[in-house]
């Protein structure tokens, strides 16, 4: 089985709240670095406080891009990108114009996906693009994997964690048999136990966003 330290820094330990104060996120940094979690998911505002708070450890700062709701333009989200990135972002994760996919416009989609991967690949940061499952058809999430496919970000993404459903096992498995390990995956929403957890990393998830990582890494199974 994946050692505890392995699932931990599968993790990216989330705090997206509009009320989060500077304490708040103080905590969420102390947080990742007692529990070794990968990367903090935050909103963008809060990208120069916490990198000052994990300053000198190999946590990684997330911004979250045209969060929750994906409804703002692509010069707008390839701003914000930059903007994140140049105020200490390693990583970005970006939501989709879902509306322009239920139109089927299928070139803003990817010309959306290209500009901020092309962002992110210039910096060196990881793009990570959030499809936001619930709002989607079957057929929906298939067609934007495809796009992923073509355009390879580092990661596709489940949910936002503010939409009406979270991560599950059938969404995934269509990600996967489209994306064939050329893109990886990130279960997120709803992940708030170790068996929950695990069961998304066997399924071949490598990474995991969930505000929960505290009690999932404490529900490890003790040796012996």
């Amino acid at each position: 089985m994946i050692s505890k330290k392995e699932l931990a820094r599968m993790v990216d330990h989330t705090n997206l709240r509009p009320y989060a104060t500077a304490a708040d996120m103080k905590k969420l940094c102390d947080e990742a670095i007692k529990y070794g979690f990968g990367m903090v998911a935050i909103n963008p505002a809060q990208v120069k406080r916490c990198k000052e708070f994990l300053k000198g450890t190999d946590i990684h700062v997330g911004a979250a891009i045209g969060f929750p709701l994906g409804q703002t333009t692509i010069a707008t989200k390839v701003f914000e990108t930059e903007d994140a990135i140049k105020n200490g972002a390693d990583e970005i994760d970006y939501v989709i114009n879902i509306t322009e996919l239920k139109e089927k416009n299928y070139a803003y989609v990817e010309e959306e996906m290209q500009k901020i991967v092309d962002v992110c690949r210039k910096y060196g940061v990881i793009v990570k693009v959030i499809f936001e499952n619930c709002f989607l058809t079957k057929n929906e999430i298939r067609k934007m994997s495809e796009i992923a496919l073509k355009v390879r970000p580092d990661y596709v993404k489940t949910s936002t964690g503010w939409g009406s459903g979270g991560a599950k096992m059938e969404d995934i498995e269509i990600m996967k048999e489209v994306l064939q390990g050329k893109v990886a995956i990130k279960a997120a929403s709803g992940i708030k136990t170790f068996d929950q957890a695990i069961t998304f990393v066997n399924a071949g998830c490598t990474r995991l966003g969930t505000s929960a990582g505290a009690a999932i890494l404490e529900g490890y199974p003790q040796e012996g």
